[in-house]
């Protein structure tokens, strides 16, 4: 084990620091494209990460032909396309639109909504969030008030698995019991309402969080004073009984952990299967993206990974290995389970450091825990839970933490060393050994 150091820990990661507070709300979106040291950046909304096999087509197409050939993907199950030109946004959007996958141009980049992703096909969980997210998407875009959310303000809904419970959302629906439990930021107050009402009351939360924040600079739920965010579920509870919903509360700690589905196919299928399978620093070369998607639907996962859905069963076997023959993660036993790293450079100005290069160098054997390779303290796109933290230096080496919720203990500095390096991240994460 690494001893910890005796100097003070970094401040604790917080989700979302991509968008500075202090320029404004400039999270990248569709229509609005991101400025980077590698072209314009495109970032497309997916609720839920379902995609149906000719919206996962035009989004290969359009990586291919306006951007880099690659497609990223992000920690909230969205797509990020980058090396797009400047003025590539209407034809981007032109593309999008006519795959269904623009709805409403006014509500593009607050359609962020997260789904438990095995939900429906193993036969877990208390419910299949399906027609949740299906309802919520509808109401977001036809609600002209959602339009003042931030594009990090995040919905997620879990089947009661507590996979996306558990990713710190700024509402959260959560099947249980035949109805549904509503969750307004960190709270384990949840209010219990009807599961035909779900939607609704999830979007008159955010509203209710739109009052509270008015002129306060909150963007989150998370943003807001403590004594602010404590009275957001009672003012939802009130305002839910005003409109004439039956809710009552409940308590309910939300999981300490946010684990991704196993790579593998996926149990609990008849006739058909899904397969879950990672992807390397969520990136995706456009042949790997026509592999992916070829097989059935997809559904994106928070964890920079997917599902393929409606497999059929004597196929899956065959598909299963091309995909692992293609470089994505198809087991346990694969090093880049865990390892994920934000763009760093060549394409991201504010980065120190190639992470992705040197991740790609650490890679061994599986570690228990995951690692998230950071160019700078913002640390976008970092995982929940419990992780080790690395983050590049300004003298050329690498900070390591060991992050557990809002709790960073750092382990050690190493140097410009690759050997040195990649043997403290191992211990870090306590690799498992043969």
């Amino acid at each position: 084990m690494l001893a910890a150091m005796s100097a003070s820990p970094p401040p604790p990661p917080s989700p979302g620091a991509a968008c500075a507070r202090s320029s404004g709300d400039a999270c990248p979106g569709t229509l609005r494209l991101h400025r980077a040291d590698d072209g314009a950046l495109a970032r497309i909304r997916i609720p839920g990460g379902v995609l149906t096999p000719p919206q996962a087509e035009v989004l290969g197409r359009a990586a291919e032909r306006l951007g880099d050939g690659e497609l990223h993907l992000t920690s909230r199950g969205n797509v990020q396309l980058r090396g797009l030109a400047e003025d590539g946004g209407p034809g981007l959007a032109e593309l999008l639109a006519g795959a269904g996958l623009l709805p409403s141009a006014r509500h593009e980049r607050v359609r962020n909504v997260v789904a438990s992703p095995l939900s429906g096909l193993d036969g877990l969980g208390d419910g299949d969030v399906g027609p949740w997210l299906t309802a919520l998407d509808r109401l977001i875009c036809a609600d002209e008030r959602a339009t003042a959310l931030s594009g990090r303000f995040l919905f997620a809904l879990d089947d009661g698995r507590g996979d996306v419970d558990a990713l710190g959302a700024d509402v959260t629906l959560i099947a249980h019991g035949g109805g549904a439990l509503l969750r307004v930021g960190a709270t384990d107050t949840v209010l219990a309402v009807p599961a035909a009402e779900a939607p609704r009351a999830a979007l008159l939360a955010a509203e209710t969080f739109l009052d509270a924040a008015r002129d306060t600079g909150a963007w989150r739920v998370g943003d807001l004073a403590g004594a602010e965010a404590a009275a957001l579920p009672g003012a939802v509870l009130r305002r839910l009984r005003r409109a004439g919903t039956d809710a009552v509360t409940h308590r309910r700690p939300r999981p300490p952990e946010a684990r991704p589905p196993a790579p593998g196919p996926v149990p609990g299928g008849r006739g058909s299967t899904a397969l879950a399978v990672g992807v390397p620093l969520g990136r995706m070369g456009a042949a790997q993206w026509r592999l992916l998607s070829g097989g059935g639907g997809l559904r994106l996962t928070p964890w920079r990974g997917a599902v393929v859905t409606g497999v059929p069963v004597g196929e899956a076997p065959g598909h299963l290995a091309s995909l692992a023959a293609a470089g994505l993660i198809t087991g346990p036993g694969s090093g880049w389970a865990g390892v994920g790293a934000c763009i760093g450079r060549p394409g991201c100005a504010k980065s120190l450091a190639d992470v992705r290069a040197h991740a790609a160098a650490a890679v061994g054997e599986p570690g228990r825990l995951p690692v998230y390779w950071s160019g700078c303290e913002r640390r976008c796109g970092h995982p929940h839970g419990e992780w080790i933290d690395v983050v590049a230096a300004p003298d050329g080496g690498h900070r390591i933490s060991r992050v557990h919720g809002d709790r960073a203990e750092v382990l050690t500095a190493v140097g410009d060393d690759p050997a040195a390096l990649a043997s403290a991240v191992a211990s870090a994460r306590g690799t498992r050994t043969a």
